[in-house]
């Protein structure tokens, strides 16, 4: 399969609960990767004893064992990728993502998302659609085509280089980070409908009470760099996702709070002038009678 040979990186920590469905997803691909290195970040929960009894009968997993990551956050998950990325210097491959432990999807996924990079060679980062399970189903998350769910991006092996991978932030936005570098250095990011991504739990619950998560989101928009006219309209487009409107507000004033304080951005000037500039550009499609075909109602 010259040309589609893809790899995987998983960090985990205490994933016991979930991990083993996305063993089973991977493990079912009509098109395995070259090699799948999941990170166990100090798990304490019989995640590493789940792993190895799963690698035990796949070669092409490994297991390698974190113990420096004492904090739970965003920058202690991209350190735990980046710890994977040696053992892979002397992989052949194409295409490289990252692999959230509490998701899965069907056997012919990543064929279907390789096929889409096959066709399009500028394609640099793509993905399907996440469905997340709350309050006993799964719910779709509202997502821009132009952009991909940070627990599932696949990237293209160029645009992950020229891009520097992820950037650690304690608030989470790496994938966010990522994918607008790779559009401001011409690379098409996609997400597509048609392929079903399962999140087995709730987005945002890594951050704490409700409260605190849907806070810190907003705060992380400012950070990254959303125009504030933006933010705002974004966040009226998710009036409709649980826990409805109160889930917005409390994003704006997380935003808005970083906004009159004035906190130091969390990326370079020219990224942040790209992105402000492309979400103008966007919103006076809309308001000019022109469809944003990345918006999706």
């Amino acid at each position: 399969m010259h040309g589609l040979r893809y790899v995987l990186i998983t960090p985990a920590r205490n994933e016991a609960k979930y991990i083993a469905k996305t063993l089973n997803a991977v493990a079912s691909q009509t098109i395995l990767p070259e090699k799948w290195i999941i990170v166990s970040d100090n798990s304490d929960d019989g995640t590493d004893e789940i792993v190895k009894q799963f690698a035990m009968s796949h070669a092409f997993i490994t297991l390698l064992r974190s113990e420096d990551g004492a904090a739970r956050n965003f920058s202690a998950k991209v350190a735990a990728f980046n710890l994977a990325l040696p053992l892979l210097e002397n992989i052949d491959y194409d295409f490289i993502g990252i692999v959230d432990a509490d998701i899965s999807f069907e056997p012919g996924y990543y064929e279907n998302i390789l096929n889409k990079f096959r066709s399009n060679p500028k394609l640099g980062v793509a993905g399907g659609i996440r469905y997340d399970y709350c309050d006993g189903s799964f719910h779709k998350v509202i997502c821009s085509s132009n952009s991909v769910g940070g627990p599932f991006q696949l990237f293209r092996r160029e645009c992950f280089e020229q891009v520097g991978g992820f950037a650690p932030i304690d608030l989470g936005g790496e994938d966010a980070v990522a994918e607008i570098k790779a559009r401001m250095y011409g690379w098409q990011v996609q997400s597509f409908e048609e392929f079903i991504v399962y999140h087995h739990k709730c987005t945002g619950s890594m951050m704490g009470s409700f409260f605190q998560s849907f806070f810190k989101q907003g705060q992380r928009e400012y950070l990254i760099g959303y125009h504030p006219l933006f933010e705002i309209f974004r966040r009226i487009l998710h009036l409709a996702e649980k826990p409805y409107v109160l889930g917005s507000l409390i994003m704006l004033l997380g935003y808005f709070r970083a906004y009159f304080s004035r906190h130091k951005p969390l990326v370079d000037q020219n990224v942040i002038q790209f992105l402000k500039e492309e979400q103008l550009g966007r919103l006076k499609a809309i308001f000019t009678a022109r469809r944003d075909p990345s918006f999706r109602f």
